[in-house]
């Protein structure tokens, strides 16, 4: 699904790249990782001479750890490579510390890496007509070539699959030549093999991330959760990990796990927590005082959510994170070392401690009926989080997200399974200028929500998509329906449609609702190579 203006072409993504969270190994030496590519890669490739790029093809690239493992793992489908699963670890390893990609090379697309589902993507019209129109522009953006190895690229293209000129929006003019002088030297300058960003990180001193640190996340169906995050190492790069926390309902939540760190900030973790298996795909601040990304369940990516951790006296989260003039409420502060004073800012006083640890702290709050609507900061002792609670007269409108959204049938006894959606609602109060839907507003936060379905359009209400497409849960989690024919539906076909999402969130008399997009469609057949 695509979506066009003028400059730039905006598609619909799913999930991404290969996440390598189970890929703990033992450290990678640089002489054992060139024994491999020497034993395992010169039958096709071959040593340059040159002490910069030493391999051909293989040193004139730069790639994330994903971008490593899916390059190893085509070459074993597609190539014949023998290797084990030992060197393959080894290898990626070496790859990405050597040949990675700097922190702020990978800002901006990370959403490919968490396997963020229904991201609405940007890039320029050139690089969407030649590259996105068969995969995501991130996958270019998340590599680094020569302009030479950009070239290489479009060759491998035709002769790979060598009816890419013929495919709509290639076939009505030159493609292949427009790839080639046009397209490689716009991707070299853009996704430059040398750069200073990754000069600059190579010799930056890498922090270790042992210790204690105060999570907070949010997982589909069950809520936000705080969480100390407690790591050890156990060799270079390579940690155990204990989690043990609560969701805001008060469930508690634990697990343990696994984790290694590429190109000194790539966090790849994979954990059991209360019997369900999941990853963590998170960036590590250059100081090393912060982890930041996305905890997903393992068989089912869409059920995840973004989490951050921290070290050091902070607060990380407030939740809820509004409270409406003249209302009393729980609110619960998340964090690091939370000691001293709670001070919840002018117009909202704590009435009481309902309970406190180390890293989280629960109070009766009241706002007054006078409070003054706008962004407060919260403290507790010396340690502040700024515009952390929004005060608030009314819920004026209400955003769900994802904005566009695509599931796909599945199971029904087939080998694909189904692909849900996962919705949210965020509740805004009209600002300063007393119109909703302007830069002005107030973003309230995350609100409860009552959620429903509708027809999108006539189609969708002539075809009764609302009976087939699938249902959306009481937590916001869309389940499509089933795969294949549905005698049911007139001419027995399948339960694909064309939905809107509706969350209405109660504000005392008030309901005011949001709508997205959601289109129910068929099973991706394909297969990426990721393993």
């Amino acid at each position: 699904m695509a979506l066009n203006n003028n400059k730039t072409t905006r598609a619909l993504l799913g999930t991404g790249a290969l996440a390598l969270a189970g890929l703990v190994t033992m450290p990678a030496q640089a002489a054992d990782a060139e024994s491999i590519i020497r034993d395992r890669c010169l039958s096709c490739h071959t040593e340059t001479g040159e002490s910069a790029t030493p391999f051909s093809r293989i040193s004139e690239q730069r790639k994330t750890p994903e971008g490593w493992m899916m390059t190893i793992s085509r070459m074993q489908q597609q190539r014949g490579l023998v290797i084990s699963p030992e060197e393959k670890r080894t290898l990626v390893k070496h790859l990405a510390d050597t040949q990675g990609l700097a922190p702020s090379e990978t800002d901006g697309v990370r959403y490919l890496l968490e396997k963020e589902p229904n991201v609405v993507e940007s890039f320029d019209q050139l690089v969407q007509e030649t590259c996105v129109r068969c995969h995501s522009g991130a996958r270019v953006a998340l590599q680094r070539r020569t302009e030479d190895e950009w070239k290489h690229l479009i060759h491998f293209h035709m002769g790979q699959q060598p009816t890419a000129e013929f495919h709509a929006g290639a076939r009505d003019r030159a493609w292949f030549d427009i790839a080639l002088t046009n397209v490689a030297p716009k991707l070299a300058k853009d996704y430059p093999f040398n750069s200073d960003a990754w000069n600059n990180w190579q010799k930056v001193n890498k922090k270790s991330l042992n210790g204690t640190w105060a999570m907070t996340g949010y997982m589909p169906g069950k809520g936000t959760f705080d969480a100390s995050l407690r790591v050890s190492k156990t060799a270079a790069d390579n940690y155990t990990v204990a989690l043990e926390g609560q969701y805001a309902d008060g469930t508690p939540l634990s697990g343990e796990g696994r984790a290694i760190v590429y190109a000194g900030y790539e966090w790849r973790a994979s954990l059991t927590i209360d019997g369900v298996k999941v990853r963590q795909v998170l960036a590590a601040s250059a100081d090393g005082s912060a982890l930041e990304g996305r905890m997903f369940e393992r068989d089912d990516e869409i059920i995840g959510g973004s989490v951050k951790a921290v070290k050091g006296n902070v607060i990380t989260a407030v939740t809820p994170s509004y409270i409406k003039q003249g209302e009393r409420k729980l609110v619960t502060i998340s964090g690091n070392n939370l000691k001293g004073n709670v001070q919840l800012g002018n117009g909202v006083k704590m009435l009481n401690v309902v309970s406190r640890n180390a890293n989280r702290v629960v109070v009766l709050a009241e706002a007054s009926k006078t409070a003054k609507v706008g962004a407060i900061n919260v403290k507790v002792g010396r340690t502040s989080a700024k515009t952390a609670l929004a005060v608030y007269d009314q819920v004026a409108r209400v955003e769900i997200t994802p904005s566009e959204s695509i599931a796909r049938i599945g199971g029904a006894g087939g080998p694909i399974p189904k692909l849900k959606s996962a919705y949210r609602a965020v509740g805004y109060a009209a600002g300063a200028d007393g119109k909703p839907g302007t830069e002005d507003d107030l973003r309230l936060g995350y609100m409860p929500a009552a959620w429903s379905l509708k027809p999108f359009d006539e189609i969708a209400q002539h075809d009764n998509d609302i009976k087939y497409a699938g249902t959306i849960s009481r937590d916001g989690v869309f389940t499509p329906g089933d795969a294949g024919l549905n005698p049911e539906r007139r001419m027995s076909t399948n339960n694909v449609g064309n939905l809107s999402v509706v969350g209405t969130v109660n504000d005392g008399n008030n309901n005011v609702q949001g709508e997205a997009h959601l289109l129910v469609t068929v099973q991706t057949f394909v297969k990426p190579v990721l393993q």
